[in-house]
């Protein structure tokens, strides 16, 4: 499919009640399949603008813009979307930009760091993050990016493949592209006015050794979210939506939110 002018590459596995998956940010689609078969039903996954198989971000239109109208035009009514980390920021902007797409959410350690803003949590990610920022400016990918997985990513760099690197590296500026949407969130999408009027189901679902600012998002939305539930995974971080030991886990919580136990 074409959005503003960017192909967009989507699949659909399954049959049933349709869901929608987005991946995290430097991912591709693929990375959620085993999370999808899990889950089953009709699931359709994309992937990102500038990621896997789609164009390339051209730079000239607003990136989480761009993201949120991709998704809008993978769902075909009412979807339940799930979203993990950047695609869980995506997944809650389409959800406030077009409800009458979304009948559920699911996000899975969403980075709408903007939520957390006047938190302890809030200021020691933005100090985390400085070396990244500095290495972006200094036109540094290949650090940056190697700093950026050792922010999110339990593989260590060194232990990275190279093609994995290659691709993070070569995306790395979708980042920064991302940046303002959910640091600064003009927009107020998570601001607890927008927020308190959305009145569908939400799961939260994070990590049990996730970074503390998951946890400060979290709360945050927690209070703003009129019907929110929060779900721990034990032993997991950030990246629990793609780590196999905790696929089932993560299925059998939006399994159960479908069937109302959750």
């Amino acid at each position: 499919m074409q959005i503003q002018g960017h192909a967009v590459h989507c699949v659909t596995v399954g049959e049933g009640p349709p869901k929608l998956m987005l991946h995290c940010m430097l991912a591709r689609h693929d990375g959620l399949l085993p999370l999808a078969d899990a889950i089953g039903g009709e699931v359709t996954l994309i992937d990102l603008p500038g990621h896997g198989r789609s164009d390339a971000w051209d730079g000239k239109v607003d990136y989480q813009a761009l993201t949120d109208e991709a998704a809008a035009a993978c769902c075909d009514g009412a979807t339940h979307v799930i979203g993990h980390s950047y695609g869980a920021t995506a997944a809650l902007r389409l959800a406030v930009s077009r409800p009458d797409l979304v009948s559920r959410l699911t996000l899975i350690e969403p980075v709408y760091f903007a939520a957390a803003k006047g938190t302890p949590e809030f200021e020691a990610h933005r100090k985390t993050f400085r070396p990244f920022i500095t290495a972006m400016l200094q036109g540094d990918d290949a650090a940056a990016a190697a700093l950026f997985a050792g922010l999110w990513n339990p593989l260590p760099w060194d232990q990275t493949p190279e093609r994995v690197k290659r691709y993070m590296t070569d995306r790395i500026h979708l980042v920064v592209a991302s940046g303002a949407g959910i640091e600064e969130d003009a927009e107020g999408i998570t601001s607890l006015r927008t927020l308190g009027q959305l009145d569908i189901p939400v799961t939260l679902i994070k990590g049990a050794a996730t970074q503390p600012v998951i946890s400060a998002i979290h709360a945050a939305l927690l209070k703003r979210l009129p019907n929110a539930t929060e779900h721990v995974i034990a032993g997991a971080g950030h990246m629990v939506a793609m780590d196999r030991d905790h696929t089932a886990a993560v299925a059998e919580i939006i399994r159960a939110a479908d069937r109302g136990t959750a």
